[in-house]
């Protein structure tokens, strides 16, 4: 996302602002065609879904012992991950950029960091974050009043935007390019109320078992019909929230949540469970469009007001002398 308001800031255009942002969502595109692609190609036989258990462990020690074992793995994991991305900046570094000794210092250091968060984050999800989900989505939908499911998502869904890294750094961006016309507090409103809505759906689909074209089909029409009025940016700043929305806290914990609450029902986990990260990543499409519209009808009524109220000289005329 901040490579593509980078490209887009090198030009001087009307069209510069707008173009800044969508770079998330064009890359969505590529693997949606890919995992189709290999579905046309690759046919496995179904087979029975083990969900991965809490671990037991007895004390903190042993929990400890639990999550240092997993260390190893997931270093060595982050570390390739990384890896292209160092060396692609080091090669332009010593190329073109030049970067002074301060600004080099800075990104170092940013990269020790995202290297130590990125690796602390996986071991937590692996050991035991999606397992938690896994457990808590299974002890929900076998209660009495399976349709709480669904409110209770609601809440989940609402405020698990709060805890993506990505949307603060959209909302950063959002308010920085549009110079505070956009703020940062609307637009987390409308994420939340969103991924609430989607989430919601989702459980809904957990526990009926309707296809999820029923929900895509009309919300991406929905989505794609209000392009064409909202302005600009923030039809390409909609699509990237798509994308920022079912981030790192979705995958992990939404959909195993929604993978334990479908076994618990004996529902079909593929085609129920899975489209969870679908759903989140549409709803957006359209709340953050709606605020779009929102903000347009209110830049209108200002226009309006500005050149129909009477000024100061209109009232006293340019040639009456005030009296104090």
């Amino acid at each position: 996302m901040s490579l593509g308001v980078g490209f887009a800031a090198v030009r001087s255009d009307k069209n510069a602002e707008e173009d800044s942002f969508g770079l998330v969502a064009l890359c969505s595109i590529g693997p949606i065609l890919a995992v189709l692609l290999l579905g046309l190609l690759y046919h496995p036989k179904e087979t029975g879904y083990i969900p991965a258990a809490l671990p037991d462990v007895q004390d903190s020690v042993a929990l400890w012992r639990f999550f240092v074992d997993s260390f190893p793995e997931y270093m060595k994991e982050i570390a390739v991950s990384l890896l292209p991305i160092v060396v692609f900046f080091g090669i332009f570094q010593m190329v073109s950029l030049r970067l002074s000794r301060k600004t080099l210092l800075k990104i170092l250091i940013g990269l020790v960091y995202t290297y130590v968060g990125l690796v602390l984050f996986l071991t937590g999800v692996n050991v035991g974050f999606m397992p938690a989900g896994n457990y808590l989505g299974e002890i929900i939908a076998s209660l009495p009043f399976r349709f709480i499911l669904i409110p209770i998502g609601m809440v989940i869904g609402f405020f698990i935007v709060k805890a993506e890294p990505a949307v603060y750094v959209l909302m950063e961006q959002v308010e920085e390019i549009t110079s505070g016309a956009i703020s940062g507090k609307s637009m987390g409103l409308s994420l939340s109320l969103g991924v609430a809505v989607s989430v919601g759906i989702a459980m809904l689909r957990v526990l009926t078992g309707i296809p999820i074209f029923w929900f895509i089909i009309p919300g991406y029409f929905i989505a794609l019909l209000l392009s064409f009025f909202v302005p600009k940016i923030f039809t390409a700043i909609a699509f990237d929230s798509g994308g920022v929305d079912s981030g790192p806290m979705t995958a992990t914990f939404l959909l195993p949540f929604a993978m334990g609450a479908c076994q618990a029902v004996e529902g079909n986990i593929v085609q129920d469970a899975f489209g969870v990260v679908a759903m989140v990543a549409m709803t957006p499409l359209i709340a953050i469009q709606l605020l779009g519209t929102v903000y347009q009808v209110k830049s209108r009524h200002s226009e309006v007001y500005l050149s129909t109220s009477p000024s100061y000289l209109d009232m006293w005329g340019e040639d009456d002398i005030i009296e104090l």
